[in-house]
């Protein structure tokens, strides 16, 4: 309990003190609490017009595979311009974006969300990476890993709260008022970006970003160039495409909402009945993505070879959360494995956010953060869109849940192997400091 106790006043005087990382937290809590309201909105319409998992797989697909095609151009333009205003351009087109999904009112205009979601995606490509990179510029490195912490954890209660209070606004008000919502959070967010004041020292060591710059891809190789030089910065480039096994969720909790965990009577229909039960456990999710950096992220600190550590805990929580969802008995057990799970996620988040941004260079940041985004959401597309298409194949939700646990060794295995490439560089820092005294 004091471990907590003093985190909590870690972020008590970092958000006090520190004035652009609070304006920069307080427009992530507005931005991220709408885009978790519209997330159960998007999925419940999807399966109520079509009846198909594999159409949320598809959504989930335009929401996030276009970061691994786009990321690369995104970080390169996150490395020549401001990043501060490659997120205010970014959070007022997500605006406009999300207000077009009020036309969606029937089965024969569901195709329109296709590309909104792929639209809204390609704003997220850019403000994702801005956000990651622009943190050590807003926080000194002794509040790094605090601002990396409570930044994860505000994604996690932001879940928790936005997944939980979506789905009854969705239920009760309708989905138009979601969609609202929603875009109004993108214009708040906007607006507290604008009054932060901070010098970005990256765009002092290029000339103006030119369109056809976008098209020169010597900053990409070069950027691929910087991260293979380090055997080490690559692994953990490669960390959170891991922990996206965990991706299929995106898909088996609406379905488990729908077919698994039925919830009935209160005068509910069946549709409302489970639309709350998929945001029920969308906000265990979050709530296990809160706690686990709360509980673990002090005792880790910035200690390499403990968040390192961290990483592997990650991975077993993950696979023991998912294994147990498999087998639950009731909603309230699901809920807990859920919560497990996802403590364990969100450890594996910090933790390789935190290595990267301490052991990367300033002016490759923007391109490094794309990659280990882009990487990630490749992971999570392709097993949430594999997912989907098991389940319309007969496949039943808890053997889904299962298989995602037992992947999840893959990595776990694969990050303990890679412990090695520390060890090694330090056996070899050790013998040429020894070469150096002799």
């Amino acid at each position: 309990m004091a471990s907590i106790a003093s985190a909590v006043a870690a972020y008590y005087r970092l958000a006090r003190h520190n004035r652009n990382f609070r304006r920069l937290w307080l427009a992530q809590i507005v931005s991220e609490i709408g885009d978790w309201f519209y997330v159960v909105a998007i999925y419940s319409l999807l399966l109520e017009l079509t009846g198909k998992a594999s159409s949320v797989a598809l959504a989930l697909v335009l929401q996030v595979l276009p970061q691994t095609f786009f990321g690369p151009i995104a970080g390169v333009i996150n490395d020549r311009l401001r990043r501060k205003q490659v997120m205010i351009a970014a959070d007022l087109a997500r605006a406009v974006i999300v207000a077009a999904m009020l036309l969606v009112r029937s089965r024969a205009l569901v195709w329109i969300i296709y590309p909104l979601l792929f639209a809204e995606t390609l704003m997220w490509a850019m403000f994702e990476p801005a956000r990651n990179a622009v943190m050590p510029n807003v926080a000194s490195e002794e509040e790094l890993v605090t601002a990396n912490t409570l930044s994860t954890t505000t994604w996690s209660f932001n879940l928790a709260v936005g997944s939980l209070f979506g789905g009854l606004v969705a239920a009760f008000l309708g989905r138009e008022a979601v969609f609202v919502l929603n875009s109004a959070s993108f214009l708040c967010s906007a607006a507290l970006l604008a009054g932060m004041q901070l010098r970005e020292t990256h765009t002092e060591q290029h000339p103006p970003l030119r369109p056809r710059d976008l098209f020169n891809y010597s900053p990409i190789a070069e950027g691929i160039r910087y991260v293979r030089s380090d055997a080490r910065l690559f692994a953990t480039l490669l960390v959170k495409g891991g922990a996206m096994f965990m991706g299929v969720n995106w898909v088996l909790f609406p379905i488990m909402g729908e077919r698994t965990f039925l919830l009935s009577g209160h005068g509910w229909s069946a549709q409302r009945a489970a639309m709350f039960t998929m945001s029920l456990l969308m906000g265990c999710r979050g709530i296990g993505a809160f706690l686990g950096p709360l509980l673990f992220t002090p005792w880790a600190g910035q200690n390499q070879l403990r968040l390192r550590t961290l990483i592997l805990g990650g991975f077993v929580m993950g696979g023991c959360g998912y294994a147990a969802l498999g087998g639950a008995p009731s909603l309230v057990w699901a809920c807990a494995a859920v919560t497990l799970a996802h403590m364990g996620g969100s450890n594996v988040w910090v933790a390789s956010t935190t290595l990267l941004q301490l052991n990367t260079d300033d002016r490759f940041r923007g391109r490094v953060f794309s990659a280990d985004l882009g990487f990630a959401m490749l992971i999570l597309a392709s097993t949430a869109y594999f997912g989907g298409w098991l389940i319309d194949r007969g496949v039943p939700p808890r053997h889904l849940a299962v298989y995602a646990g037992s992947a999840l060794l893959l990595p776990t295995i694969a990050w303990g192997w890679a412990q090695g490439l520390w060890r090694n560089q330090q056996e070899t820092e050790a013998q040429a400091d020894k070469a150096r005294a002799s």
